[in-house]
């Protein structure tokens, strides 16, 4: 059997790979959907609360680079400084794109009960909590 960093990396890749194919009909990557959702979640978001809450995701050279692009094409706009919101059209654009995103998540989960789901990221926060405060120490 593999170990666990074999299948977490193997399956990262699986997901940004599939999502990066799946989303380049709507002008988008996987960190630029998430991007989106951040923005969509919080209608006050900054630059600097979609660097922190998807600091695990990508760099900030990343982040900042996608948050760019879905402003030049419209996703975004910037009210205010520093500041992001969704356009009339990113918001009907990203009604579009869950769809695709509802049927890949089916994909991805097929076979996978909703406990077994849930269990396998209950351990992965586990391990990830064990390893932060463990490095703390």
């Amino acid at each position: 059997m593999k170990p666990i960093g074999y299948w977490l990396n193997r399956t990262d890749q699986a997901l940004t790979d599939y999502m990066n194919s799946m989303l380049a009909e709507f002008g988008l990557t996987r960190i630029a959907w998430q991007i989106l959702n951040v923005v969509e979640d919080d209608p006050q978001a900054t630059d600097s609360d979609v660097l922190a809450v998807l600091a695990a995701n990508a760099d900030a050279a990343a982040l900042t680079g996608a948050i760019e692009t879905i402003v030049a094409d419209g996703w975004v706009a910037r009210p205010e400084p520093g500041r992001l919101a969704l356009t009339d059209d990113g918001r009907a654009r990203l009604a579009e794109a869950a769809e695709r995103v509802g049927a890949f998540r089916e994909l991805s989960t097929a076979g996978i009960t909703g406990e077994e789901y849930r269990i396998a990221v209950t351990v992965l926060e586990r391990m990830t909590h064990n390893l932060e405060s463990g490095a703390e120490q």
